[in-house]
């Protein structure tokens, strides 16, 4: 069974789609995942790891007035770094983590509270900023296990809005490509 970044490698490889990637917590994390995979050049763009509040808004455009009145542990600000980084790279797909990984909490969240996000040319979808969608998480474990749990979380995540992307004609014939019927 193939890891999450390979499959995420071979459907961006298969429709022809680019990403980028803007960490934080997870510190070049989901970038080193997905590099490991044979192919991905050419499919990846880059990524930003803006570690820091200020490189948040700096490098990936996020609201300043929404970092200071709530952090950078918040929905809306991962929402708009998948935003930031999708346009600053010129991806067809942004993904972004934020959170507090521990050990101590950040700007009155816990340790564990993690947002991952996705942006991408969404087919008549709603979401938030720049189309965005993004998943809340309450983690548990050390910091190495919710750092890697996040890395798991915001690939799934772009799985999910992918598979859903691809017409039943695409997956008959990444099927057909890779030995099935």
């Amino acid at each position: 069974m193939s890891s999450p970044a390979a499959h995420v490698v071979r459907l961006l490889t298969v429709n022809g789609g680019t990403l980028a990637v803007a960490e934080s917590l997870t510190g070049g994390l989901v970038a080193a995942e997905i590099t490991s995979v044979p192919g991905a050049s050419k499919v990846f763009r880059g990524s930003v790891t803006a570690y820091a509040t200020e490189l948040k808004h700096q490098l990936l455009g996020v609201d300043a007035t929404l970092l200071a009145q709530r952090g950078a542990v918040d929905p809306q600000v991962a929402a708009q770094m998948a935003a930031g980084v999708r346009k600053a790279l010129g991806a067809d797909w942004g993904i972004a983590t934020t959170g507090v990984a521990g050990p101590e909490p950040q700007d009155g969240k816990p340790v564990g509270t993690v947002f991952v996000a996705v942006d991408g040319p969404f087919a008549g979808s709603s979401g938030a900023a720049g189309g965005g969608k993004v998943t809340a998480l309450r983690l548990n474990g050390d910091r190495a296990e919710i750092r890697m749990e996040s890395v798991r979380s915001v690939l799934a995540l772009l799985l999910e809005e992918l598979t859903s992307e691809q017409t039943g004609n695409e997956r008959a014939q990444d099927t057909e490509r890779n030995g099935g019927f």
